[in-house]
């Protein structure tokens, strides 16, 4: 589809929308100095100092974003940033408030570690090391299938089969568990708080267990007693009844300090380490008894936390702050609050019971899943004659036809039967299961209603669908048929993004024209070290969310609420209703303003329909589209694994090493052609304009595009390749620890900057019915800590830092070697570890 020119973003207002009914002229300094600079950012000629910058000005928070940056930049004002302009929406209030500050010293830049780069040859070699090591893991891998299938296939009968498929995969999978942990205490020993430069030979160490530590299977028994068995293996001091559900796995493990009855909830990051100007700093992260960890938050290096403390959802702990015993603290950076987070009571679950839960997994394990993975496709091909003619060893050669139509009619029905059953399972089973697990009551961990309730989680929150069906209004009959209650939504064609996630989809109700962007996570599960309580989760009508919010049940929001990226959203205070919340711990802000109602026209009535239809039409194209490109895929991984079976007798595990690369290499290349060839190889070019705009449409196939294969090559030189044949303006030596850019076209990154794992950098925004994109760029060696987020206009100076779980908003300007924090990011002045307005302790 060939890009059309659409109102692209300005940094003025709509003429139309400033009052110029009224004027009241500046009575002092600083109120002409301010007035000055905002009539030149809205390329007006003045504006009255009582004139609201939303409301009678028609100015967005871009616009506004521009003005703190212009102000920041004048040595005879006072520095001002986001919330001081959502706290003082006129020239006069926001100059009496800037006056009644404390005093700063003028804006200058922060000293800063400068980043030392890395020569050429050096990045070069750890890179061709790291793909060695992946080499030799594969061609070790290979032996041991190679061997293993052998012995599996010698069997005779299904009973033998069964049992030698008992027998080696067990051994397999306790060797894949404990390998990782023995390289650990082989090539590192104890970890220690040290600091040492990326792409080193300290580096590729850290890199190899890292990489292991991931890749173990025991990931899979996150919120299990045995995962928990796992950490203390690697080395961390955790003591008894400590319930951890967060899959973001902790590397430098002997820094970490959990006790006990501790609770962890999921999507956490405490991985004591953080990378920061081309250097890997590890540092210990010490939780003390009953400690109470939220959703989507972000334990720093050099943190702590007393017994029975606790930190809430969508919160950060940077470096140096500590929780003093028995105080609840919540926001980014986080502050005292007297909420408490603990929700649900406790109850009997002792050691035996959790000793018993991990021994019923263990048995289930070896004794069902381990066969059935091992030995189920052996004897599939055994017991079934057609297949068994169409593998058996020299009845097709590697040049046949036969083997290309062998492939399609089992990719076919392999692909499409997982849609199909797929489908079908999460429609039925989680229903079946949700019967025994009663809404308010509380159940102890461990136990049967324990697993159903984990069961549902896992069935239902399959990434698969949402992300064929988001950005659809099929996705609301998706949702709906899971078990969300829906039954008054109003379709718009984007009501849901294409990540959604729930912990039980049948406590989930959104209400009429409310619109949710991608990463919401609706926490309806309370948890202690004991027990745990499902609850009902209600969005109110009219709402709209931005990306990555985690919403609680008993959520302090009503109707025709805008809820922020990246929000806190309250649990406490009065019910919030036709305002905008942005920020943790939030503020309010305008729910919406002049300019941003542009389109809203087109969202009703007739016009609403007929854009509703070309919009549905549109998005089916584009799901059969992508169903298409995504089985083309499995098509030329399973051409390649029959192709492997043919060549298996001559080449064996060397064959398997190399299917296993040349898998992976197919992936990432199939998928940037995929990407590069739906934008016709040209770059984005910022915009403006409605949901209901075919554009926009055209910009959502690029968000389809499968791209989870990134994280395989987190940390390595390769990632930076794959960005820059995906179009990210990328510079040299840039180290990517898992850093996810959407808009990769919009996307400038300088030399040797440093991205953290969870990191985004995100070049769009949804508001309502509205889509708007802009370029961003991060200068040379700039750092982005840990779970923060760029959102789109941005422009960081060169050696900028942005500190962990920040929220950088769009337009905003970050001076060169600045550091900046918070949620919305302001400017530190002090230390960027222990900045003394964000390390209170009590």
């Amino acid at each position: 589809m060939e890009e059309k020119s659409h109102d692209v973003l300005t940094p003025g207002p709509d003429e139309s929308a400033i009052d110029t009914s009224r004027f009241t002229s500046p009575e002092t300094g600083i109120e002409k100095n301010l007035a000055e600079v905002l009539a030149d950012v809205m390329c007006v000629e003045r504006v009255s100092i009582d004139s609201h910058f939303f409301d009678d000005l028609g100015a967005n928070s871009l616009v506004m974003a521009h003005f703190c940056a212009r102000v920041r930049k004048r040595a005879d004002l006072p520095s001002a940033s986001m919330k001081d302009i959502y706290r003082h929406p006129t020239i006069r209030s926001l100059a009496t408030g800037l006056a009644n500050a404390t005093p700063v010293e003028p804006s200058v830049p922060a000293p800063s570690e400068a980043v030392t780069p890395v020569g050429t040859v050096r990045y070069a070699l750890c890179g061709t090391l790291q793909f060695l090591l992946f080499l030799g893991y594969l061609f070790l891998a290979g032996i041991v299938a190679d061997r293993g299938y052998a012995w599996v296939s010698a069997g005779s009968g299904v009973i033998d089969i069964y049992l030698r498929s008992f027998v080696f995969g067990g051994i397999g999978f306790v060797g894949l568990c404990t390998f990782p942990i023995a390289a650990k205490w082989l090539l590192i020993g104890r970890w220690t708080s040290q600091d040492f430069p990326v792409w080193g030979l300290t580096y590729l160490r850290f890199w190899t267990v890292k990489v292991l530590i991931h890749a173990n299977p025991m990931i899979f028994f996150v919120g299990n007693p045995l995962y928990v068995l796992y950490l203390r293996a690697l080395g961390a001091r955790i003591g008894k009844g400590v319930t951890i559900l967060s899959r973001n796995v902790p590397v430098c493990t002997d820094l970490l300090t959990v006790g006990a009855g501790t609770v962890i909830r999921k999507d956490s990051f405490f991985l004591c380490y953080r990378a920061h100007a081309g250097r890997i700093r590890t540092g210990r992260v010490t939780l003390g008894r009953d400690v109470f960890i939220g959703e989507k938050t972000v334990l720093d290096i050099d943190t702590s936390m007393g017994d029975g403390a606790q930190l809430g959802h969508t919160s950060t702990l940077y470096s140096g702050q500590a929780v003093p015993g028995g105080q609840s603290w919540h926001g980014s950076p986080a502050q005292l609050t007297q909420h408490d987070y603990l929700r649900v009571g406790p109850t009997a679950c002792g050691t035996l019971r959790r000793a018993g839960f991990g021994l019923i997994t263990v048995l289930q394990l070896f004794f069902l899943y381990v066969p059935l993975s091992v030995g189920g496709a052996y004897m599939l091909v055994t017991l079934v004659p057609a297949l068994h003619n169409r593998l058996g060893s020299g009845t097709v050669e590697f040049t046949s036809l036969d083997l290309y139509i062998d492939a399609l009619l089992l990719s076919l029905l392999l692909y499409f039967g997982f849609v199909v059953v797929g489908l079908a399972v999460m429609f039925t089973v989680p229903r079946l299961l949700n019967l025994v697990v009663k809404p308010n009551k509380v159940y102890p961990l461990y136990g049967f209603h324990y697993s159903a309730h984990r069961a549902i989680g896992r069935m239902t929150n399959i990434k698969f669908f949402t992300w064929l069906l988001g950005d659809s209004s099929y996705i609301v009959h998706y949702l709906r048929g899971i078990g969300y209650d829906l039954s008054r939504v109003e379709q718009t064609g984007s009501n849901f993004g294409t990540e959604v996630q729930h912990e039980t989809p049948f406590l989930c109700s959104v209400g009429s024209g409310t619109m949710v962007a991608d990463g919401l996570s609706i926490i309806n599960a309370d948890y202690s070290s004991t027990s745990f309580r499902v609850s009902q989760a209600s969005i109110g009508s009219h709402n709209f969310l931005g990306n990555n919010i985690a919403y609680p049940s008993g959520a302090r929001t009503g109707e025709n609420c805008l809820l922020a990226t990246k929000v806190m959203v309250p649990l406490e205070g009065e019910v919030r209703e036709g305002v905008g919340l942005l920020g943790s711990p939030c503020f309010e802000i305008p729910r919406s303003v002049e300019r941003d109602s542009r389109f809203d026209h087109l969202r009703g009535g007739d016009e609403l329909r007929r854009n509703l239809a070309a919009k549905n039409h549109y998005n089916i194209r584009s799901m059969i589209f992508f169903l298409l490109v995504r089985w083309l895929h499995f098509f030329v991984l399973t051409m390649l694994g029959l192709a492997n079976a043919e060549l298996y007798d001559s080449y064996g595990h060397v064959l398997i090493a190399a299917f296993l690369v040349l898998s992976l290499g197919f992936t990432a290349v199939y998928f940037v052609l995929v990407e590069r060839g739906i934008a016709a190889f040209r770059a984005l070019q910022p915009q403006v304009c409605s949901i209901y705009d075919p554009y926009f449409w055209w910009h959502e196939r690029l968000w389809k595009v499968p791209d989870t294969y990134l994280d395989i090559f987190n940390g390595t030189p390769f990632k930076n390749v794959i960005w820059r044949m995906l179009g990210v303006r990328i510079g040299s030596r840039v180290f990517d620890d898992g850093c996810y850019v959407t808009e990769r076209t919009l996307t400038t990154i300088g030399n040797d900057c440093t991205l953290n794992a969870g990191s985004k950098i995100q070049c769009h925004s949804q508001e309502d019915g509205t889509f708007k994109s802009d370029r961003s760029t991060l200068g040379a060696g700039c750092t982005i800590g840990v779970g923060a987020h760029v959102h789109y206009g941005v422009t960081m100076g060169t050696g900028a830092v942005l500190a962990p779980d920040s929220f950088l908003m769009k337009g905003e300007e970050v001076p060169q070697h600045a550091r900046w924090g918070g949620n919305p990011a302001t400017e530190m002045r002090d230390a960027p570890d222990q900045p003394e307005a964000l390390t209170r302790t009590g």
